[in-house]
């Protein structure tokens, strides 16, 4: 490894101190060294890269358009790996996508990178089964570790000449943006299965929430129960093993609620404390 590309430094958590990204800091620990472009097609860092002169650049979520006049330098381009089985699922949240659509199988491919977004030919392809109770950073986790090996046996391959790229289906193609605040907003007129999965698709990042009291309450992973008496939708009901919230379909039991500058705690300990009336709602 001649060297890492990551983001540039920038402010985080609650003291918004400039910190190095995870990658810049696992790099320099290693005695690695780091390029950190704003924008990939800044001259200066063309320049670095060229001098550098790489074999292969891998790439994992690495969030920026790369320019042609980057992709021409290395002999044998730049390979991505994505977590989708593509031409399924390609943009920025392929895992958040999977789990909201209830698929039941998703995976990873390793891929050359050209200008399309994720549209070019494939090296390899892993599959993994998406569980009913899997939040996308349960799935996230998996394809990250299955997903490592993969890309290694496809830098192996190319290295050898035994791996070919292969043009992706023209069929089957799905696009999955950035999952913004705003689309993890569960709405109760919808039914309990797309709640279930849009919670557990929003989970962790950027997080599902709705509202109680013209105030934000964000979203645990949550339940479908279907031996209870139907709720409104939005409708609340404090029950002795949980809070029910009413759906298009059967109601759903919270698993775990935050409120306002509360920490993340059981829904039944939530509605406790805030005395939850008979006939409130979330909305």
């Amino acid at each position: 490894m001649v060297a890492v590309v990551t983001r540039p430094d920038a402010p985080t958590g609650r003291g918004r101190k400039v910190h190095a990204s995870p990658v810049a800091q696992l790099a320099t620990e290693r005695g690695i060294p780091v390029l950190r472009p704003k924008r990939p097609r800044e001259p200066e860092f063309l320049a670095a890269l060229a001098d550098l002169a790489p074999d292969c650049c891998p790439v994992v979520a690495y969030g920026a358009l790369v320019p042609p006049a980057a992709l021409e330098i290395p002999r044998y381009g730049w390979v991505n790996l994505h977590f989708s089985l593509l031409p399924a699922w390609r943009g920025a949240a392929p895992v958040q996508h999977a789990v909201m659509a209830g698929d039941d199988v998703t995976g990873a491919t390793t891929f050359q990178l050209e200008q399309g977004m994720d549209t070019g030919p494939v090296y390899g392809v892993l599959t993994e089964t998406v569980r009913p109770w899997d939040t996308a950073g349960d799935l996230l986790q998996r394809l990250s570790d299955v997903g490592a090996e993969l890309l290694l046996k496809t830098l192996d391959g190319i290295e050898s000449g035994t791996l070919v790229a292969r043009p992706q289906p023209a069929d089957g193609v799905s696009l999955a943006p950035k999952v913004t605040v705003e689309d993890a907003r569960v709405h109760w007129d919808q039914p309990a299965v797309a709640i279930d999965r849009r919670i557990r698709g929003c989970t962790p990042d950027p997080g599902a929430w709705t509202t109680h009291r013209e105030q934000r309450l964000k979203l645990g992973p949550a339940r479908a129960v279907s031996d209870v008496d139907s709720l409104a939708p939005g409708e609340l009901s404090v029950r002795r093993d949980g809070v029910l919230v009413g759906t298009a379909t059967t109601p759903v039991k919270l698993g775990e609620v935050q409120a306002p500058g509360k920490r993340m705690m059981a829904a039944l300990d939530w509605a406790r404390g805030a005395r939850i009336a008979p006939g409130e709602r979330c909305d």
